[in-house]
């Protein structure tokens, strides 16, 4: 299962969005930790693609889970792409067409480094996150098409793909959230407070199905029951709205 407590499937497409004041990169460290920690006997790979945080920060944050990235590196069981040195930012006047093949081609690669292995790896890739490409210069079309095809490689190998979209409100839908949302199985939506962020709770996540999915697959969890969770050192405490009980 994917991202406990809210036990989503693999091989899906989930989207994750966040705003400034509660950002969801937890629930990203969360998802590595979990994947390159699971207790099964089917071998595991994942691919960071990160935008923002360089692999210093992945690393340390790892290391609280005791789980050392060199090691996952050096291994194979992890390729860590800093998205940003492989990408050209459109320059005014000229066509930013070829500017993110170079990331893709990448990614593509990574995900069929391994496929001739006797026993396919259960795949897990993040995408952190697709809302700087729009900030730096590229168009809504082309970040809608880059998204497409690294959907359709994940699943061509049934990888598990997470996205994360920053939204400047909460209740704000963007041109690209709705692109986005489209094409995803479930989408995680981690909110501030309306009250404002407090020493116990630091925020609370909603659970939805993406438009194509069916809605008795996982428990959802709508805005007015909401899992409130409070950050810690070492991770999450996600609890039941108004109880401070944690649930995991």
């Amino acid at each position: 299962m994917l991202l406990p407590p809210f036990n989503l499937p693999e091989n899906i497409v989930l989207l994750i969005t966040d705003t400034l004041p509660s950002p969801a990169s937890f629930l990203l460290h969360k998802a590595l930790a979990s994947h390159l920690k699971s207790s099964t006997s089917t071998r595991r790979r994942a691919i960071v693609v990160s935008v923002s945080e360089d692999i210093a920060k992945w690393k340390a944050i790892a290391s609280k889970s005791n789980i050392n990235l060199s090691q996952q590196i050096a291994s194979g069981s992890l390729t860590f792409i800093d998205a940003l040195s492989l990408v050209q930012p459109p320059s005014p006047g000229q066509s930013s067409q070829p500017s993110l093949r170079t990331l893709f081609d990448s990614i593509v690669d990574s995900l069929s480094a391994h496929s001739v292995e006797a026993e396919s790896p259960e795949r897990l890739v993040i995408l952190d996150d697709v809302s700087t490409f729009e900030w730096i210069g590229f168009s809504l079309l082309d970040v809608s098409r880059f998204v497409r095809a690294l959907v359709a490689a994940c699943r061509q190998v049934n990888a598990t793909l997470i996205l994360r979209h920053h939204l400047t409100l909460s209740d704000e839908i963007d041109d690209l959230f709705r692109r986005l949302l489209q094409i995803s199985t479930y989408h995680l939506e981690v909110r501030s407070l309306s009250s404002g962020r407090s020493g116990v709770v630091s925020g609370e996540i909603a659970l939805h199905a993406g438009p194509s999915t069916p809605i008795n697959r996982v428990k959802l969890i709508p805005r007015s029951s909401a899992l409130q969770y409070r950050l810690t050192d070492t991770g999450a405490v996600f609890f039941e709205r108004g109880t401070g009980a944690a649930v995991l």
